[in-house]
């Protein structure tokens, strides 16, 4: 089943003509991992923000964007936030900017779920234990007492990710969550996407560029370059036989230099 589909998705900066995005298109279905993957700049957050309507006002944003049917280019106000805020839930780079450095893990947590799923103070404080729990974070009645600068990046990520779950959306946009972790940090937050998976019927898009974390996840893969999309198809297709050059290019050389994450999931996997 379709969840997400995107067809000819064109991004246009209005101030000077330039097209950011041109004529993106790429299906999500339901249970898959679509990994979008390019360098700095290709285009791969602009695609997803502009689904969501976070771009910038100047930037024009044509073509089609079908979410469980209902058109989302275009959609604004109240149905559009309610959608982004339950339905589709986006993780961004940095966690620590998520959150805010004056209050609690918990006390952020639990005014999440107390706006967004109804529930009462205590009925929240106990989702957000439980939420923590079952991404196996040791302790999560200490970790709910803590500020955002009191625990590692790593550890605010997973905090997201446990913040995600709750949530229980329909899809989760991961927007370059390992980019500043180290190899060891990477390895966690992969394994909690990997679980979070199997715990539920969340379908995700995981965006990086690289490709090292992304084959790891990803069912399906779109590879992306100067905002249009130069291969697409089955993960392990992709992988095994690259047919764009550029594509080749990504393999070649961001697998070699994650190559300490790829060997620390290799270990784990053999464990």
């Amino acid at each position: 089943m379709n969840l997400l589909e995107v067809k000819d998705l064109t991004i246009t900066d209005s101030k000077n003509g330039e097209v950011v995005v041109e004529k993106n298109n790429f299906i999500l279905k339901k249970n898959s991992c679509l990994g979008i993957v390019g360098e700095s700049g290709s285009g791969k957050s602009m695609t997803v923000k502009a689904i969501l309507g976070l771009t910038n006002p100047w930037l024009k944003i044509t073509g089609s964007a079908l979410f469980d049917g209902q058109e989302l280019v275009g959609l604004k106000g109240n149905t559009l936030r309610k959608i982004r805020g339950k339905r589709i839930c986006m993780i961004p780079q940095d966690a620590m900017t998520s959150f805010d450095p004056l209050y609690t893990i918990g006390y952020q947590m639990i005014e999440t779920f107390v706006e967004n799923l109804g529930l009462s103070k205590e009925e929240a404080k106990n989702l957000a234990i439980s939420s923590l729990g079952k991404m196996l974070i040791r302790e999560p009645e200490q970790v709910i007492l803590k500020y955002p600068h009191q625990i590692s990046g790593g550890m605010l990520q997973r905090c997201m990710i446990a913040i995600a779950l709750a949530m229980k959306p329909d899809i989760i946009i991961a927007d370059e969550p390992t980019t500043a972790l180290d190899s060891i940090n990477q390895k966690e937050v992969v394994e909690e996407f990997i679980r979070l998976r199997e715990l539920t019927q969340t379908s995700l898009i995981f965006i990086s560029h690289d490709l090292g974390v992304v084959q790891h996840l990803a069912t399906e893969i779109l590879v992306m370059k100067d905002g249009i999309c130069v291969e697409s198809g089955p993960a392990q297709k992709v992988f095994r036989n690259p047919e764009n050059e550029y594509t080749k290019y990504l393999i070649d050389t961001r697998v070699h230099l994650t190559e300490s994450f790829i060997q620390s999931m290799k270990k784990e996997e053999v464990m």
